[in-house]
């Protein structure tokens, strides 16, 4: 199978390290959006062509999925273009900046039958896999998840701490991965509320956000969001459940005592980004709709557009 990637930066690479450890898988084209630094990630992974237009990309016969980890801002439109060039499509969470913007990318794969898969990444990372299993197994049942996303962000910066051309959200991005984590672990979402902090004057962004959700079952969520914490940084999953209670951060996992939890064992890696790599070329492969596709994950968009209506008192 043959993938373009377009977005060669810091998420980026870390999808080139994964794509690099499954079989039968090349990557022959990276779009960027500057061509130097991209012939320089190009040629470090091995990578024939570098270009700064996606449309050169999705003219190549020998493209047969795409991979975007570009700005948030381009992701629906993006996914829509890939789609309509005939190409499975994998969209860095978020899917896209606004509800509308979402419900758009659905109706294209609909529309299309290609695969189109969204980067929910916790639903792969193996600790929250591992608290899966157990939920699925009937073994134990969410009663409360606190959940942190702290970052310290107070300029435009990407994770390796280089300026990026556009403004992260904690709504459409951060929040994202808890709101689609807890309805994936306890059920559809019933209810969510929000409430935001001041606007930075020159992101144009909430710094500080808390949100609350109720899933059908009955367990609730707890999510508070900074950019202004200064360290630890990440975010740090409790999982408080009927029997036992346990603590994620990406892909390790202790008990509320602190005890560590093996789970090298769940998946063939302990890499998130990996796994979900690995299951977007296995449902090209099999011809299959995938765990994280669009579908899946849209319910989760819908929670982010009512709570963003609610933040701006409509």
């Amino acid at each position: 199978m043959k993938i373009a990637l377009a977005g060669a930066g810091a998420f980026g690479e870390k999808h080139l390290d994964g794509l690099r450890n499954i079989a039968g898988v090349e990557v022959v084209s990276l779009v960027g959006r500057q061509i130097e630094p991209t012939r320089a990630i190009a040629d470090k992974y091995g990578i024939g062509h570098a270009t700064t237009d996606l449309a050169d990309s999705l003219a190549r016969d020998d493209v047969d999925a795409v991979i975007l980890c570009t700005p948030t801002q381009m992701h629906a439109d993006q996914a829509i273009q890939c789609m309509n060039a005939g190409k499975h499509v994998q969209v860095e969470i978020p899917l896209a900046d606004s509800l509308a913007g979402a419900e758009a990318v659905l109706r294209k794969q609909q529309e299309t039958g290609l695969v189109c898969m969204v980067g929910h990444t916790r639903r792969f990372n193996p600790s929250h896999q591992w608290v899966h299993n157990r939920i699925t197994a009937g073994e134990i049942a969410i009663q409360q998840m606190d959940v942190q996303t702290y970052f310290f962000r107070r300029k435009n910066i990407n994770a390796k701490g280089e300026a990026r051309s556009w403004t992260d959200h904690l709504l459409w991005h951060h929040a994202a991965h808890t709101v689609d984590l807890f309805a994936y672990q306890a059920g559809a979402i019933v209810e969510a509320n929000a409430i935001e902090g001041p606007i930075h004057p020159d992101l144009g962004i909430a710094m500080d956000m808390s949100i609350q959700l109720k899933a059908e079952s009955g367990a609730i969520c707890t999510l508070s969001l900074s950019f202004n914490n200064d360290g630890p940084l990440g975010t740090f999953f409790r999982y408080i459940c009927d029997n036992g209670t346990w603590i994620a951060r990406y892909d390790d996992l202790v008990t509320g005592r602190e005890e560590p939890v093996d789970v090298s064992k769940v998946d063939v890696s302990m890499n998130g980004i990996e796994l979900q790599d690995r299951e977007f070329v296995a449902a090209i492969r099999e011809g299959r709709e995938p765990n994280g596709s669009v579908a899946q994950v849209m319910p989760c968009y819908r929670v982010l557009g009512a709570l963003e209506q609610q933040l701006a008192g409509k």
